[in-house]
């Protein structure tokens, strides 16, 4: 639970502005859309894995 203290005279727009960075930044609904669906534990190793190989692919082509 977000808890946003509200200043004294503070403009609703400042107090609404602090609430939505401050749930970015908690990844609120980052959470919500992975947990939408389940991945079985072996996907989602494999999508690591392939993930890594890309990211190598790519060092390597530019180390060359």
């Amino acid at each position: 639970m977000l808890i946003i203290p509200i200043k004294e005279g503070e403009n609703i727009d400042r107090a609404l502005k602090r609430f939505k960075r401050k749930f970015d930044k908690t990844g609120g609904m980052r959470e919500l859309r992975t947990r939408k669906q389940f991945l079985k534990p072996s996907v989602k190793h494999r999508a690591k894995i392939q993930k890594a190989q890309y990211i190598q692919h790519l060092r390597d082509k530019e180390n060359l």
